[in-house]
Parts: structure tokens; sequence; C-alpha cells
């Protein structure tokens, strides 16, 4: 006999388990990730502020060219735009400091001895370094002193360098009229010498940009070289035979014959000595280092191609931290 036992409906029954659904509520874990650089890319977009390739950025830089050349003869207006005399400070600064270079250097110090026409030759060697020496400041300020352009947009970071070399080299050029007059007055005329200015100065303006590149760089990363770069600038002055004649120097044998050749190569040296030939007569071809000419193409291949290179591989970095 088999007995069943039934309970009634109302008697609880023992609970069952079953298999964990899917929660419907968002959890804190991480859900699939879609490909994000793929959605970029096939929708067009592109990392911001990223470096394009260097034939590339020859040819954005190309086209803002105008900008370029605006932006140096805007800061060149300005320049002394709250001075009385104006524009007149650009002949006016090196003028005064030949006074006290003469003053110091040619009367008290002597080194006007055995200088032929030592007045045209210390303003021709001022004038040609003031070029070089206001260009390095200008490019350590390039960055630094543009931030709000920079990070406001996007344009080729080595604009601002190049502008600002654009802008020394316009200031030269006004006060080389200066500088012939007074040549003249010092009975150095106009010959076919004089011609020979030209490839010198672009030469020159071709090295000072690159240096203006790269002390760019140096100091976006480092603003404490802005400080530093005046005492460096006098130092390289000195060294670069602008009161005084490395040739005359290199002839007593005080020092030995390589601190003599390398003083002579010394590029800010190379291009006084080729604008000194240029325009002045009794400075002639035995007083130039042996392949001048090889030396200043060189040295302003060197300085330009690399400096732009190596600013342009930071291109993406400036402006930001």
């Amino acid at each position: 006999m088999t007995t069943t036992s039934t309970l009634p409906a109302s008697a609880p029954r023992a609970p069952t388990t079953q298999a964990p659904g899917p929660d419907p509520s968002p959890g804190p874990g991480p859900g699939p990730t879609p490909d994000l650089r793929a959605l970029a890319l096939r929708h067009g977009l592109t990392v911001s502020g990223a470096r394009p390739s260097l034939p590339v950025y020859v040819r954005q830089l190309w086209s803002r060219r105008d900008f370029i050349a605006a932006f140096a003869t805007a800061r060149l207006t300005a320049q002394y735009s709250q001075a009385r005399l104006g524009q007149v400070w650009q002949v006016m600064t090196p003028l005064l400091n030949a006074a006290v270079y003469y003053a110091i250097f040619g009367v008290l110090m002597n080194a006007k001895h055995g200088v032929p026409d030592y007045v045209p030759f210390l303003l021709t060697g001022i004038f040609v370094w003031t070029f070089t020496s206001d260009t390095v400041l200008a490019g350590t300020r390039a960055i630094s002193g543009n931030l709000g352009l920079v990070r406001a947009l996007h344009f080729p970071r080595a604009s601002l360098p190049i502008s600002l070399a654009l802008q020394q080299l316009q200031q030269l050029l006004l006060s080389l009229t200066a500088l012939g007059v007074i040549l003249a007055c010092c009975g150095e005329f106009p010959t076919w010498s004089w011609l020979l200015a030209v490839p010198a100065l672009l030469c020159q303006a071709l090295f000072n940009t690159g240096a203006a590149l790269v002390l760019a760089r140096l100091a976006a990363r480092t603003p404490d070289i802005s400080q530093l770069m005046p005492f460096v600038l006098r130092t390289w002055m000195y060294a670069s035979g602008v009161m005084w004649s490395i040739q005359n120097l290199a002839s007593t044998a005080r020092f030995p014959d390589a601190v003599a050749l390398a003083l002579q190569c010394n590029p800010a040296a190379v291009y006084i000595d080729l604008m000194r030939f240029a325009l002045i007569e009794s400075y002639t071809s035995d007083r130039l280092p042996p392949h001048v000419w090889a030396l200043a193409a060189g040295w302003a291949l060197l300085a330009f191609t690399g400096g732009f290179i190596w600013f342009w591989k930071a291109e993406e970095t400036y402006g930001r931290g």
C-alpha cells in the first residue's frame, strides 16, 4: 500500500535556484571598448597639433610667407613706436656703441695700432655683429614671447623665429644706408667690390636664422636661456674681432696656431671679415682666413639646415606644458 502525502495550497514552498541572467542596471565594470583610433581615422579626424612630415611642413611655411613678411614688418615698425626719435634708433644704437668701443678699445687699449682705417673697420664690425646678436636674442623669445599666438592658432611654429630673423635683416638693410654714408665720409666710396656684400649678407642671414631656430627650441623648453644669452653673446663678440684685428693677434704668436685659426674660422668673424673686405679698400684679401667663402657658405648651410630640422622635430611640443 502506497501512501501519498500532499501539501495544502497555502503551505510555503522551498526556494528554487535559477541561473543568473544579465543585470539590466549598468555596472561599474568596463564594457566593450570600441577602437577609437580606427573610428577617428574612418571619419577623417587627425591628431591635434601633430607634427607633419618635413616636405609638408616646408609647404605649409611657404604658403604662409605673406604672414611671415607682414609679422616681421609690423614688429619692426612697432619696435621704436614709443620713442620720440622712432626708427632713428635703428642707426643711433650701433653708432653709440661704436663711439664707446672706439674710446675704450681704440684709444685706451690702442687696438687701432696696426689697423688702417680703424673707424670704418670698427663701424663695419659693429653693424654686422649687431645683426647676428639681435637675431639670436630674438630667437630666444620667439616661442615664449608669443605663447598666446601659439596656443590660439594652428600654424607652423617655425614662422615665428624666421619672421624675427627677417625683421633683423630689414633693420640691418636700413642701417647699412647710414653706414654707407659714414664710410663715404671716411673716404671709402662705393666700388665694384661693394657688390660682394650681397652674398656675404645672404650667408649671414641664413646662419642667423638657423641659430635663431636652435635658440627658439632651447628657450621654449628652458626659459632661463634668455637670461644667459647676453653673457654668451658678449663673450662671442670679443672672440669675433669686432673691435680688434684677429690677424694682428695671430701674427704676434701670443696664442697657439690652432687657437688663432679657430678665432678666424668663427662664423661671426668670417662674416665680419667678408663685409670689411667688400666695403673697405685697405682691408685686402691677405687679411681673410683661408677658404673664406667656403667657410661662409658651409656655416650658413649647416646652421640653417640643422637648425630647421632640429626645430621641426619638436613642433608638437611648443606652447604645451
